[in-house]
């Protein structure tokens, strides 16, 4: 039975190195990556995707101080040697954990653990986090059909690494349809989806003169829709929308929520 009150209590997140010391093992790894472990906005979403994974009583750990970043961003930029550097650091302790099961909020790590790291002897079975609510939903350890969402119009943001990168486009709209709102979708999605602007190592580099920045483009066409929500999926993605929002002078009409988000405010968490 789900924990009612999991809002009222404070979560102390498990480690594989505490459930080591007591001879426990996780069914899953919980991949937090760089972006949801120190960007403030990211942050948000990693604390309510545990109360997720506390609800549905998920047998779950971080490696918390053990974990280093996955390494995405430097082999986008082309320093394959830090990359390596950064996968194989991972890949040891994870092995040495023997974890085989992972699930993230990151599409971009998710990408990069999934289809680079078994070259270097990293293999798991990885889910992006909207693959697994999704399956809790349809396992009955989530109910939202019959939750009222404070929405009234939502549209759905495509994140490259997790869409056209791995061909995911179906979870997340499997979550926003049982939801209790109007689900619409841009004009351009899925593999036709603009760039929020941040991949490939994008996001750190400064702001060129003249065009407009691919997010504000990608932000328009979420404001054609009429939609007081966007909906994605990716932390990136997030800033770039949190970003282009502001830049439109919309923040006090639109929100930008991950799914996660917004699955844990429709059950109250």
């Amino acid at each position: 039975m789900a924990d009612e009150n999991l809002n009222k209590r404070q979560i102390t997140v498990p480690t594989m190195a505490s459930l080591a010391t007591e001879g426990k093992k996780p069914e899953y790894l919980f991949w937090v990556g760089s972006a949801g472990s120190f960007d403030d906005r990211a942050k948000k979403i990693s604390r309510e995707f545990v109360k997720i994974l506390e609800y549905a009583k998920v047998s779950y750990a971080v490696l918390g101080e053990e974990e280093t970043d996955s390494g995405d961003s430097a082999k986008r930029a082309g320093n394959e040697f830090l990359f390596q550097m950064q996968a194989m650091q991972n890949i040891e302790i994870m092995n040495a954990y023997n974890i085989k099961n992972i699930v993230t909020c990151d599409p971009h790590d998710f990408n990069t653990i999934r289809n680079e790291y078994p070259e270097l002897g990293g293999k798991y079975n990885i889910v992006h986090h909207t693959q697994f609510i999704d399956n809790l939903i349809k396992n009955g350890k989530l109910n939202i059909s019959d939750k009222t969402s404070l929405f009234n119009k939502v549209t759905y943001h495509d994140p490259c690494y997790l869409g056209r990168g791995n061909n995911e486009y179906k979870s997340s709209r499997n979550i926003l349809n049982k939801i209790n709102g109007d689900f619409v979708e841009m004009e351009k999605t899925k593999s036709f989806a603009l760039c929020c602007g941040a991949g490939g190592a994008q996001m750190f580099k400064e702001t060129e003169p003249g065009d407009k920045e691919i997010y504000e483009l990608r932000t328009e066409q979420a404001l054609e829709t009429g939609a007081d929500l966007i909906a994605t999926s990716c932390p990136f993605c997030m800033t770039m929308f949190t970003d282009g929002i502001k830049i439109k002078e919309k923040e006090k009409e639109i929100k930008v929520l991950d799914i996660a988000e917004i699955v844990a405010n429709i059950l109250n968490l």
